[in-house]
């Protein structure tokens, strides 16, 4: 995961390594340690799919394994748990683009609908908490089945990416479609843009 952040966020490994204690284990635990410090802003956070993928399927999640109705259910438990101790919401990648120093995909690449809903069911059970998706659209019809089914199954409002690519100048515009259908048909999906192009070197 370590590796993930430095590849996805360009964080040096030894900042994390070094320059967190982890000091903690469950989501709530983490909100208990960032209590324990001063911040010079508002700081608020979102359960991440990818740590709450390893930290109940271990390896297999690495391996990008489905996820059993166990695995399922566990992290829907854990999201829950984490949204009553204070997270905003649950957010997952289905994005090429996020990956660890290695070249590794994400541990949430492919990741199915039911894995997605189930978790998402965390937030209906929690009462609260909104969804945020990151994708990059390339089978429209799917992402946009496994972002209705997360609504639907969770009650909760969802933000996801618009983005678009050189190979196919207008897939931001057919996103936008279906982000505005959605929301005719009830669903309450907000479309979110990057402030800057993603391939732009950093470091």
């Amino acid at each position: 995961l370590v590796y993930l952040m430095e590849g996805v966020e360009d964080i040096p490994e030894v900042v994390m390594t070094a320059g967190l204690p982890w000091n903690w284990e469950s989501f709530p635990d983490y909100l208990d340690r960032l209590d324990e410090r001063q911040f010079d802003m508002d700081v608020a956070a979102q359960v991440p799919h990818a740590p709450l993928r390893v930290y109940v399927m271990g390896d297999r999640a690495v391996a990008k394994e489905p996820a059993t109705a166990d695995d399922i259910a566990k992290m829907r438990k854990l999201a829950k748990e984490a949204i009553e101790a204070g997270a905003l919401g649950f957010s997952t990648s289905r994005s090429l683009n996020h990956k660890a120093t290695d070249g590794t995909v994400t541990p949430t690449y492919g990741s199915a609908s039911d894995e997605l809903a189930g978790i998402a069911g965390g937030l209906k059970e929690a009462g609260t908490g909104v969804l945020q998706l990151i994708s990059d659209w390339d089978d429209p019809e799917q992402e946009i089945g496994i972002v209705r089914r997360m609504m639907e199954e969770s009650g909760r409002p969802m933000a996801t990416t618009v983005i678009q690519m050189h190979n196919n100048p207008d897939r931001w515009r057919d996103t936008l479609s279906r982000v505005e259908q959605a929301n005719n048909d009830g669903l309450p999906l907000k479309a979110q843009v990057c402030g800057r192009p993603i391939g732009v070197f950093m470091g």
